[in-house]
Formats: C-alpha cells, structure tokens, sequence
C-alpha cells in the first residue's frame, strides 16, 4: 500500500461507497463547477461519507472521486493525460512510483503548513515539495497459524524460509507487473538479496511452486486458507495490518505478519498541473494531513495514518503493529531499476 494496493480488508474497498456529498465516479463534472474537486485515487478508496461531508462543511468544496485502479495504473493515467488533467489531485501515488510522476510533471508544489508526516517524506528534494505522505502500510507475509497449528508444521519466519521444501506449494503472491504490493514483495527481495541475489531468491521460490496471481484480492480472498474461501495456501503476501481483520470468536486474529518480511509502502496525495480547481486541490490535500481523515484511515483505508498522534482502533495498537526495520529502497533507485527488474522477474517466473 495502493494495489493497492487493499485489504479484506480491499473487499470491502470495492463497494466504494459513495453515495452522498455529491461523490460520483463520473469524470463528467471535472473542471465546470468550482465547488467540485475531483480526486484521482486507486480502486481501494473507501473514505466515509461523514469524513467527506465534514470536509465539505469547512471548504465549500465537494468530492468528486475517479478509482483508476492499483498505484502503477494511477500513475500511467496521470502521465499519460497531463495535458489535459482528468482530475485536481491525486491520492495514491505510492513510493515505488513516486518519481516517475514527479519526473514526468505529473504535479505541482503545494505541502500543507501543518504536515504530520515528515518522517515519510520522499527522498528526492523535488518529490518532497509535490507529494504530500497520508498513510503507510507494511506489505509482509502472512501466515493461517490455525493451518499450521494443525497441521503440525512450524511457521516460516523468513524470506529464506518461503523457499525451503518444507513450505513448497504454500505460498501464493500477486505479480508485481500487475499488483502495487506485488511490486513492494519484488522490491523487498532486491533490498534484503541485492541486486546480484534477488533473481536466484525467486528461482528457487518458483522451484518450491509458488504461486503468482493477478492481484491482492486473487491471492488473499481466493487462494489463502483464511481468505473466506476454499484456498488451499496458507501463506500469502498482504499487510502487517491484516491480521485484525481475522480475529475469531476467541477475539484471537488466526492470521499473522512476519514482521521480518516487510516492505514499507507509503502512499502520498499532491496538486495536479493544470487542474481546473487547484485551491480546491490544495484544500484537500490539507484535509488528508488533518487530525480527522487520518485517524479515519485504518477502519477506511486499512492503513497507517503517518500522523503519529492519530489514535488508532483498539485492535490495530494490539494486533497491526507496523514493522520495526521494513525494508525499504530510494524512490530514484526504484524507478531507475522499475523495467529492468520486472523484465528479469518476468524471464524467471515464466
């Protein structure tokens, strides 16, 4: 996380519920009403109504939200329509695309006066000015421990576990040519390998027959065994923040992350070039950085509000416990490399 990039958290994403604050989906009001702002966003948005609404009370300005599928598929539209925007801001944009929207002149300065999330900034200078950090998630693995409880077989705890024989056939993963947490999995790798390692690590999970899917909801819904479905892999690549959404009658999640598998994905939102609206575009990217929309991410979004004062719900400070040291690499070496790294995991995989 964006991708999606999310969380079953992303089932729930899909119903979009939109209805009131004048959202629509339509990109037929963009630019002819100075009241709208229109928000280009991934498919998993799913703010509330009544944070929205709050938003119109204090700006004047409604919400008008354009879901343009997972991070990497935002980040193509915006590019390829910058001539002529298709919305006034952007929320989305992850750290794995971060400079190509900025290179491309995707975006305009604007950070709000009171910016909660510095320590999320991107790296880059320029990035830094444009993208304004919202949310973060951890993309780890998890694990179904009822099936390896009964089945009597010890957890992975670790990359190099995911590709020993006694897990083969258990680990399921969305592509990262198609998947914004795909691509955070396949970055972490080259991150903990190394650019000379990386390629062999995912032979060998080939070898151990992984399984690689299309996108999140594929891998976590249908293929996992605790994915409310008839999966058969016990393993699968999601977030550090799903395991609340699995707690059982015993008020115990049946699921867990491994925390030493992470990639921490941050998603930011900044002003379009030539939007029709751009004051309402600031307005809003002001409002993602306030107190009330973040403290509304993790039952919305299911992510990490970056402010660290936003309290979170009683069952993410207990069973969502972000990563201590997620990996992590430069937003410029991400999209240095982007191509050639999914062209080598392509030949691998295939």
């Amino acid at each position: 996380m964006r991708t999606t990039t999310r969380r079953a958290l992303a089932a729930v994403t899909s119903l979009l519920v939109l209805t009131g604050c004048a959202l629509s989906n339509s990109s037929d009001d963009a630019g002819e009403d100075s009241t709208k702002v229109v928000v280009a966003t991934h498919d998993s948005w799913n703010m509330s109504k009544q944070v929205l609404r709050r938003f119109t009370e204090e700006t004047g300005y409604e919400v008008t939200v354009q879901p343009s599928g997972d991070a990497g598929a935002l980040t193509n539209k915006l590019v390829l329509t910058k001539d002529s925007p298709v919305a006034d801001v952007v929320y989305g944009i992850d750290n794995t695309f971060a400079s190509r929207a900025v290179d491309e002149g995707v975006l305009v300065d604007h950070a709000p006066s009171d910016d909660p999330g510095g320590e999320f900034e991107p790296q880059d200078a320029t990035a830094a000015e444009q993208l304004t950090p919202v949310d973060y998630s951890d993309v780890c693995v998890n694990i179904d421990d009822t099936w390896f409880a009964r089945n009597d077989v010890p957890p992975p705890t670790s990359f190099d576990d995911l590709a020993d024989a006694r897990y083969r056939g258990l680990f399921v993963t969305p592509a990262p040519s198609t998947s914004s947490p795909g691509l955070a999995f396949l970055a972490a790798t080259v991150a903990y390998y190394g650019e000379d390692g990386w390629a062999d690590y995912w032979q060998r999970l080939v070898d151990n027959d992984v399984k690689i899917t299309s996108g999140w909801s594929d891998a976590y819904q249908v293929d996992f065994t605790q994915g409310g479905g008839s999966g058969d892999r016990p393993i699968v690549l999601s977030y550090a923040s799903s395991p609340p959404f699995t707690v059982d009658d015993t008020g115990e999640p049946t699921t867990s992350a491994l925390l030493d598998t992470c990639f921490r994905q941050v998603e930011y939102a900044g002003v379009l070039a030539g939007a029709a609206n751009p004051e309402g575009a600031r307005a809003f990217v002001d409002f993602m950085a306030g107190r009330e929309f973040q403290e509304a991410l993790p039952d919305n979004m299911y992510v990490y509000p970056v402010d660290p004062d936003a309290a979170l719900p009683a069952a993410w400070a207990e069973y969502a416990v972000p990563a201590d040291d997620p990996a992590s690499l430069p937003e410029s070496v991400i999209a240095a490399h982007r191509a050639e790294w999914l062209e080598t995991w392509a030949d691998v995989t295939s």
